[in-house]
This record gives C-alpha cells, structure tokens and sequence, in this order.
C-alpha cells in the first residue's frame, strides 16, 4: 500500500516555514505498513494544486494534504478538492456551530472569515477537529482515499491519531510493520557499523538496521515486516537487545528518548545534581537539560561566562591561565567545572569554551576548535573536538558532544558494573 504527501502553502516553497508535518506523517504510515512513495509541497496556485492532487493518486492509493484550509483567501485547499473531484462545496452546520462556541469562549463573535471554513466539498466525511477551528476531510476516490488535514503542526497531529490513522487501518488492513530504536551517543556511523558488521550480515531477511545520525548522536533503527505481530515483536526485541550489548558503552536508551533526559533520570535516582558554565554555547546545554519535566530536581544552575572577566569573577578562572593558554583550552575549562561546581553547590558539572565562528579562528584554534570538560568532585574528563561547520551547527554538535561525555561519566561513576 503506498502513500503520496502533499503539503500546501507558499509559506513552505519560500522557505518561512519548515514542513515538519511530512516527516511525522510519513512515521505514522510507516507503522501501519503504508510506504510513502513521494512527498513534495506546492504553492497557494488552484492549478497547481488540481494537478498535484491527480499526480499524486496516479502514483498512490492514498494522498494526504496538510494545509490550505484556513478562514484566508490563500486557503484554496478546499476549492481544489472540489474542482478535482467535480463536486460543489456545500456549507457544514456542524463546523459554524463549534466555530461560535470556540469564539464564545473567548468572549467574541466569529465574523464571515470563520464562515469560510465551514464551505466543504460534497461527499467529504468529516474528521473532528477537537483542538482548532478547520475539520479534517476523508474522500472516497474509487478505491483511493483523499485526505485532507489543517497544516497547523498540533492540529494535524490530533486528527491524524484520534481519526485518520485507525480510518486507514480499518480501510487498508495490511501486514504488521514494527520497529526497535536503540540510541547512542559518542561514536559516529563509521565507528558502529564497523562494530555492527557481523551483527549486520547475519540478520533474517525481514529485518533491516538503518542508521540515523544526528550531530554526536546515532540512532539504530531495527524494521521488522511479515509474518504474525507476535512473533515479529519477539525477533525484534531480540535482535535489539543483541545489538545493544555489542555497543553498549556508547547506547544511552531507546525508542524516542533524549540524551538529556537519560542524563536527568540517572541524576534523579541517585540523588545528584548538575549545573552548567558555558561560553561558545551560550546556554544550550542548560536549556536541553532544563526541557525535561522536573528537571528542577536535579539541576541547580548555570553561569553563561562569554568575557575573560565573567570567567575570572563568576567561575574563578585564574588569570594566569587565560594569559597562558588562552579561553579555548584544556586548562580552561578544567577550572571553569571547579568553578561551577562550587558556584551552584553541585555534584557535576559541565563546562564548554569554544570557537563558533564563523570569524574568531587562529592558525593554532581554527573555527570549530571547542574544548568540553564534564566533572565532579573525584573525577574532571576533558576532550578537543574540531568540527567546522557553520555557527549553529558548531554549537549543536558541541552541546551533544558534551552531554554525551557526561552520560559517560555518569554511567562509569553511578551506574552498577
């Protein structure tokens, strides 16, 4: 069974909005068994938009839209349905009804914009909209579906898991697809495949590893199709854990996990804390670790030292040392982790000093150069890294790069043998 994604909006072709809502739709079609043949946008042009809709039922038997269904006049989703299908757009009481209690609870009135969203195209089955204003639609194109969803991330997402995806399941009943995710941190692909080789070679043919890297994070995705769900949920977790103990020193969980969250729980069961003092990063690092939920628990604080004279009044940075060697060094941010840890009374610390860019770089510290320190009280682990990409992308890869080398602390010093 194949899909076609077809996201609407110039908003996307101009590069203004970043379309996340493919990404996430293609994941969710994936567990159903549904293969996606395309995804591409097209602009707010009725022409362009008519013509994407039957190229995307040639190459498909089920066609997604996202966007395009709002009270503007660019939201022309709705008028293209209808053109394609040869049907007029008929106005749906149900939708002007929930449209004026949602303004009533805002203490307004819904004006003739709020109207416009309530004209569908005829044969549409409406799909509930519980958390905004403008329904999902489901067509019935012979034995192909066209499926209309709002482009706005939250909403889009409700519709699909409350209506559209167990719609398709009971439509397109298809053979069990499963997946097992372990995630590490610390080692790049070249490194695990090389490690994963014979792992590789010798799975059954209905299951895949795939990796997915990110910046000093890879993913290892098992995919597993055929056969009875029970059975491929066995092989799955087997192989998984396998896997997981051929690379155990670099895995840090699975499934959707975040580094920094592994980072919390381990700090949270023993009762331990972590700050930050960090320079090239700005405050990154601090913000991952303080995005889990109750984080409160265990993270104290941090100090953004970016000046020479905050890194000598706020984390006792010694002069000599900035003279000597410099801000982006070893001896650096060595005692900017002593610093942190008794500024903000802590049981770990992470410091990090670098060169971003894009300008700043020597001959001796080219842009990239970062120096990263994890520590606490018996233990300080440094490590260079030199990844020269652009400034956002340095500072990303640094912060993971970090958090990594505390995961590792964390496990050799709190983790059981």
């Amino acid at each position: 069974m194949n899909a076609f994604i077809l996201p609407v909006g110039d908003e996307l072709l101009i590069g203004q909005v970043t379309d996340t809502n493919s990404t996430w739709i293609a994941r969710q079609l994936n567990l159903l068994g549904i293969n996606v043949r395309h995804a591409f946008s097209v602009g707010d042009t009725h022409e362009e938009i008519v013509k994407a809709i039957g190229y995307g039922l040639s190459q498909a038997e089920i066609l997604i839209m996202t966007g395009g269904l709002g009270p503007t006049k660019d939201d022309i989703t709705k008028k293209a349905i209808a053109d394609f299908l040869g049907v007029e757009l008929f106005f749906h009481e149900e939708t002007w009804r929930k449209i004026r209690q949602i303004y009533e609870r805002l203490g307004k009135t819904a004006g003739e914009s709020s109207r416009i969203q309530c004209f569908l195209p005829q044969g549409a089955k409406i799909l509930n909209n519980d958390v905004g204003t403008a329904p999902g639609m489901w067509f019935n194109y012979g034995q192909k579906v066209i499926i209309s969803l709002p482009g706005v991330p939250s909403e889009m997402k409700y519709i699909m898991e409350m209506e559209a995806l167990p719609l398709l399941q009971e439509h397109f009943p298809g053979e069990p697809i499963a997946h097992r995710t372990v995630l590490t941190a610390g080692a790049g692909e070249t490194e695990l495949a090389a490690l994963l080789e014979d792992f590789e070679n010798n799975l059954p043919e209905s299951i895949k590893l795939a990796y997915l890297p990110a910046y000093g994070q890879v993913r290892l995705r098992l995919s597993g199709k055929g056969g009875d769900e029970k059975s491929l949920n066995a092989i799955l977790d087997s192989k998984a854990s396998e896997m997981e103990k051929i690379v155990s020193r670099f895995v840090f969980g699975r499934g959707e996990k975040s580094l920094e969250s592994a980072i919390g729980e381990v700090l949270r069961e023993h009762k331990m804390t972590i700050a930050t003092a960090e320079s090239c990063t700005g405050g990154l690092i601090s913000h991952k670790l303080t995005s889990i939920p109750g984080s409160s628990d265990y993270f104290t604080g941090s100090i953004i030292a970016y000046a020479y004279e905050a890194k000598i009044k706020h984390l006792k940075v010694k002069p000599d040392t900035l003279e000597q060697f410099g801000a982006v060094s070893e001896e650096c941010v060595r005692e900017m982790i002593s610093g942190i840890l008794a500024a903000m009374d802590a049981d770990y610390g992470i410091s990090i000093s670098g060169i971003a860019g894009p300008g700043g770089g020597t001959e001796n510290k080219p842009v990239g150069t970062i120096w990263i320190a994890v520590g606490s009280k018996y233990k300080t682990v440094t490590r260079k890294i030199g990844f020269n990409r652009n400034r956002a992308i340095n500072i990303e890869y640094a912060s993971n790069a970090a958090l990594a080398m505390m995961w590792n602390l964390l496990k050799e010093e709190l983790r059981p043998k």
